[in-house]
């Protein structure tokens, strides 16, 4: 009996070290991918974003060395009718919620692309967030079709 006892204890304390709580992991990355671009051009990349913390965390920039700059945007209707980009300073991340950055809405976008970026590329891509330690992606560039991109975010002229 005292055999079974320990078993079940230390069985306890092994699950109970393994986590699966909401603190502690941090922001994570998923489903991300990128239009494809011109030289010179722009491009956007898109990905669920999960805050696994128990605290908002804010993600504050972006950055990658195939564009002169990159920015987090969001594309909205304006009163007239026409779709605009306006860079972001912070966008949150609410605890234990996902963010989808996705065409139409909250973006990373690359401003003045270094090289053509084709179907079939990829691109490394550093999130960086307010009090967290930074995500670096290994990002897919897609065909916007394949992915569900609508035109919507001012992107419609990518390759």
């Amino acid at each position: 009996m005292k055999r079974f006892f320990t078993l079940v204890v230390a069985g306890a304390i092994l699950l109970s070290a393994c986590g699966g709580g909401m603190s502690g992991e941090g922001v994570q990355a998923g489903n991300f991918w990128m239009r494809s671009g011109l030289k010179d051009g722009n491009s956007a990349a898109y990905m669920m974003l999960t805050n696994y913390t128990d605290q908002d965390v804010s993600l504050v920039g972006a950055s990658s060395d195939v564009a002169a700059a990159v920015e987090v945007h969001l594309s909205s209707m304006s009163e007239d009718g026409t779709m605009k980009m306006e860079k972001q300073d912070a966008v949150v991340i609410p605890a234990g919620k996902s963010l989808e950055l996705k065409p139409g809405s909250y973006h990373i976008m690359f401003i003045g692309l270094m090289d053509d970026l084709m179907v079939g590329d990829e691109v490394t891509l550093t999130l960086h967030f307010d009090g967290y330690d930074d995500v670096t992606l290994t990002v897919p560039v897609q065909d916007a079709a394949d992915m569900g991109g609508s035109g919507m975010d001012g992107h419609d002229n990518m390759p």
